[in-house]
């Protein structure tokens, strides 16, 4: 890749954060990474997959696949490479890993947690089982193994409605995200469908400072205002928004608005960066709230990963723990297909 290729494929990221900087001095720098990358991937047979919440130099770089980390483990399934670096956080390699066990799975960033996923162990949810003993226990993607492997059915920020519908029992503990959970429960009444939540207390700490009265600030000082947020909002956000979705449902939903419309994207940064890029043309307003955990990941442990794998962290979950967060994945697609 030339410098002026990438340049002239990121100039359009508006300057949120230091980290978004991309002159063309900048540019050259990061084109000589992008190369070795590319170069050395290829030649050990090597696929990197990212979450479309990573800085857009790798996702528009390196990144042989891009987007959720639901999609992402899927996409993980369909290479021939046999060594995957996931440029995301753990939880994330680890549901590419249950869905792809014979195959290496390494993270390259130095801060591999999620307040979310982190907000919860299997343990506690084996406890929680002993006092909700007539409740399905459903759990959001954005969760350890272990904890997948504690529960009876695992969701995504795309399905999750549509999955708690479909389970037959009206008792059901969503864990770990309190603020979906909620969204969630307002989704199920508007519908008329009754069931019974009990909610977990974590959050993600990215979505969660959003707060609906700077989003309603925003909304009377910008005409025509479109409002996009995830589920893991608050849900006087979700509230105020337009549309409310998982991170390819939002994607396709900025596409297909008219052009002349602002919009004020309520989601991790990376995101932003991605469509300032693909949308050149498009008014994005509002602040950028980043993930130190996704931003992490950098083309020079990219780079430090492909160089010493043996050396980069490694995903590796015992034989029980997968077999049992697998079949908390499979019962999605029944419930899903319902």
């Amino acid at each position: 890749m030339k410098a002026v290729e990438l340049y002239n494929k990121l100039r359009s990221v508006q300057n949120g954060t230091v980290l978004c900087q991309y002159s063309m001095e900048n540019c050259e720098k990061l084109a000589d990474l992008i190369n070795q990358i590319n170069e050395l991937k290829k030649e050990k047979n090597v696929a990197i997959l990212a979450h479309s919440y990573v800085a857009p130099e790798i996702t528009f770089g390196v990144a042989d696949y891009s987007g959720d980390s639901y999609q992402l483990s899927k996409n993980a399934m369909e290479t021939k490479a046999q060594t995957i670096i996931f440029a995301a956080v753990e939880f994330m390699g680890e549901t590419a890993k249950i869905l792809n066990p014979d195959k290496r799975v390494l993270i390259p960033g130095t801060n591999t947690g999620c307040s979310l996923a982190d907000s919860i162990t299997g343990e506690q949810v084996k406890k929680l089982k002993e006092q909700y003993k007539d409740h399905t226990f459903v759990c959001y993607i954005n969760t350890t193994a272990d904890v997948k492997a504690a529960c009876d059915v695992c969701v995504t920020s795309s399905n999750v409605i549509k999955i708690a519908s479909n389970i037959p029992n009206d008792k059901i503990v969503f864990l770990p995200d309190k603020l979906m959970g909620e969204n969630l429960k307002n989704e199920l009444e508007k519908m008329g469908i009754k069931k019974e939540l009990v909610l977990h207390t974590g959050t993600c700490y990215v979505h969660e400072q959003y707060d609906p009265d700077l989003v309603e600030y925003f909304r009377i000082q910008n005409k025509g205002l479109r409002i996009v947020c995830h589920p893991e909002c608050h849900p006087g956000v979700a509230m105020l928004s337009d549309y409310v979705g998982s991170t390819g449902q939002m994607l396709d939903y900025i596409r297909s608005l008219p052009e002349e419309s602002p919009i004020l994207l309520l989601t991790e940064c990376g995101l932003n960066a991605r469509l300032q890029s693909e949308l050149p043309t498009r008014r994005f307003i509002g602040s950028c709230n980043l993930c130190k955990y996704m931003k992490s990941n950098s083309l020079e442990n990219i780079l430090q990963t492909l160089k010493e794998p043996d050396k980069a962290k490694e995903i590796k979950l015992n034989t029980t723990v997968l077999a049992a967060a697998k079949r908390c994945i499979e019962n999605m697609f029944i419930y899903s297909e319902r």
